[in-house]
């Protein structure tokens, strides 16, 4: 089997954030979220991977994953040129999934569990294609599924405003070479795009076997700053601690949080649980509150962290407490005024207080 992730979209509900880079490249929990969708795969034994890539900063992709070897898989890069939708981009991996059956990943959305078993069980399937279902409390802000009293599907549907159900049609997909045909033949929706979820209900129109699984454990679509800070909470929750750094002086660190090599944690700096500081970090009388990721080379100097992301190479100085924010890379804040701030900060931003 072959995977491809979908690296598209200007993500502007992130914007300023995604002006200097990919959505799909931003931190969770400082890792580049699309990542984890590679490592899903990777990890059920799928290691040649398409990369579907467009738009300005598609050069970043390139450069951060390169050939693939880093991560133990095969990539192989595909250019959109402008983004016309799911199907588009699906049908233009034909040549590389050839008359393999293939997972897709939206490159931003954070699933957490094994799909290992997935994967096989679809293998040995006569199933053309498989979908994971989710719960959502906002069924109109996805694609929807409508299931039949015998627990087969019915329908799929794209942000209906009337939702028949609140099953959300997740961004991963198990396909067989079957879609390429209907992916020809798809007609653009309203929003001039081609729908996977229109793909999938030609599909079954056509009486092609369509399964489903439900998915019980974490799955986040993240496409608002909200978003990202919940998927950043979730995962930094299941991770266990792993002290790396160093400390000078009297420094309080719980054992749940996780320190990279080259870190110091000075002075009476306190490091809560669900805490992840990166590489060659400088922590000095500050305190790192629950659910929050520091980036590699940041420096924090007497101020208060708590439910945030700061990306690498930012300067936090002074007595201020920083909450619910994502601050991109290169970001330097100094305040000498002891007062709570909310910041969605693009890269490179100075702001004096």
């Amino acid at each position: 089997m072959k995977g491809i992730i979908l690296h598209g979209g200007h993500g502007t509900r992130l914007r300023p954030l995604t002006y200097a880079r990919p959505k799909q490249l931003l931190p969770i929990a400082n890792t580049p979220m699309s990542q984890y969708g590679l490592e899903s795969l990777r990890n059920a034994g799928i290691t040649d991977i398409a990369i579907i890539i467009g738009g300005s900063n598609s050069s970043k992709v390139r450069k951060y994953y390169g050939d693939g070897s880093e991560f133990n898989v095969n990539i192989t890069y595909v250019e959109q040129d402008e983004p016309k939708g799911i199907s588009h981009a699906i049908g233009l991996c034909k040549d590389f999934v050839n008359d393999e059956k293939f997972v897709v990943f939206l490159g931003d959305n954070i699933l957490i569990k094994d799909i290992t078993e997935s994967v096989l069980k679809f293998k040995k399937s006569d199933d053309a294609a498989k979908i994971l279902l989710c719960e959502v409390s906002n069924p109109k802000q996805f694609g929807i599924a409508d299931i039949e009293n015998d627990g087969s599907i019915k329908k799929i549907m794209e942000k209906p405003k009337n939702p028949p159900t609140n099953l959300a049609v997740t961004g991963i997909y198990f396909l067989t070479p079957m879609i390429f045909e209907i992916i020809k033949n798809l007609k653009p929706s309203w929003r001039n795009e081609l729908e996977i979820t229109d793909a999938l209900d030609q599909m079954l129109e056509k009486n092609y076997k369509i399964t489903y699984h439900m998915i019980t454990d974490y799955w986040k679509d993240t496409g608002t700053p909200y978003d990202v800070l919940h998927a950043n909470k979730e995962i930094l929750d299941k991770m266990n601690g792993d002290f790396k750094g160093q400390k000078i002086g009297t420094p309080s660190i719980s054992i749940n949080a996780t320190i990279g090599k080259g870190s110091i944690i000075k002075g009476d700096s306190k490091i809560s649980e669900s805490v992840i500081i990166g590489k060659n970090c400088i922590i000095d009388n500050a305190y790192i509150g629950p659910h929050s990721s520091i980036g590699d080379n940041s420096i924090i100097n007497s101020s208060k962290i708590e439910n945030s992301i700061i990306m690498e190479n930012c300067k936090i100085e002074g007595k201020l407490l920083i909450k619910n924010s994502i601050i991109a890379k290169n970001s330097n804040i100094n305040s000498e005024n002891n007062e709570e701030k909310i910041f969605l900060l693009g890269e490179g931003t100075k702001i004096t207080l």
